[in-house]
Parts: structure tokens; C-alpha cells; sequence
């Protein structure tokens, strides 16, 4: 008996590994000049802003995103949390707001945001993503809204008033 227990117990660590494994191989990929919004449909390089990028659980494909909005939108919903393995944000300290670069995603979970402020993305309002919070909080010095840890985003705080989810 204990050796089945023992036995069951390498297998289960030995799949916690290769999931663990899995997730830190996946990572951000180059938005190409025809890529659309996984939520919106729209053309990702068409705006400026943040964008964002999502693996879901056993899925191959990536998903994209025209803002972190739309992003955040997505993987907070009820129904996508659950999937969610790994999201990306662009790290708007390490790259320009009208054109930001595939060479700086960090981790969207790590991040901090700045909601509410006045620099706008795809149809409108967007969040912006930082990595470090000292950057954030000078970025919402000059151009408002409110700094925020990941865990502390809601659909409610991330969407302003007026402005609707795709």
C-alpha cells in the first residue's frame, strides 16, 4: 500500500513539473502588422497604447490584443480566469506609448496599472502597464488615474464609466 502511495505521489509531483515547465517555455510573441483583437476583432498595430497577449491552458495558439483593457477584460471575466495560464502586458517604462516594441511584454500578473488616465489606446480609455511602481506612479503624476497592483483590478475598475467592453 505505501507503495502505490509513494508511487502516486512521484506522478502527481512529476505532472505539477511539466505544467510548471510548460508555462515558463510559452512567452510573448511579435504582434504582426495583420494581427487582430482577440476581443474586439480590430487591427492591434493600428493603435497606440499597451497591448497584451494570453495563453490559455492546453491551447497552442496565443491570443493578442489591441489594449491592455481588452486584455484585462478577457482574463479577468468569470468565465476565462480558470483558463488563463500566462498574460503578458507591455512595460510602458521601457517603450514609446505611440508604438510600443515586442521586445518589452513582462508578465501582466507582476505588473502595475494606472487606471483612469488621460493617454488613450484602442477606442479610448486603456490601462497602462508598467514593471516597476515608482514608474507607474510618475506616469499617473503627469497624466492622472490610479495606481494599481494586478490583484486589485476588477471589471468595474478597469472599465470608466460610459466606456463598454467590446
Amino acid at each position: 500500500m505505501r507503495l502505490y502511495g509513494l508511487l502516486f505521489s512521484v506522478l502527481l509531483l512529476a505532472g505539477c513539473g511539466e505544467r510548471h515547465v510548460e508555462a515558463q517555455i510559452r512567452q510573448a510573441v511579435a504582434i504582426e502588422q495583420g494581427d487582430e483583437c482577440h476581443l474586439c476583432g480590430m487591427v492591434i498595430s493600428r493603435f497606440p497604447g499597451p497591448k497584451g497577449e494570453a495563453y490559455e491552458q492546453g491551447a497552442e495558439e496565443i491570443r493578442k490584443f489591441c489594449s491592455t483593457r481588452d486584455l484585462l477584460n478577457w482574463a479577468l471575466d468569470p468565465e476565462n480566469r480558470h483558463a488563463r495560464q500566462q498574460i503578458w502586458v507591455h512595460d510602458m517604462g521601457q517603450t514609446p506609448w505611440d508604438k510600443p516594441d515586442d521586445e518589452h511584454f513582462i508578465d501582466a500578473e507582476l505588473a502595475w496599472y494606472v487606471a483612469g488616465s488621460t493617454q488613450t489606446g484602442a477606442m479610448g480609455p486603456t490601462l497602462a502597464s508598467f514593471g516597476e511602481q515608482a514608474v507607474a506612479e510618475r506616469f499617473a503624476s503627469k497624466f492622472g488615474g490610479q495606481v494599481l497592483k494586478f490583484e486589485e483590478l476588477t471589471l468595474e475598475n478597469i472599465n470608466p464609466k460610459g466606456h463598454q467592453m467590446h
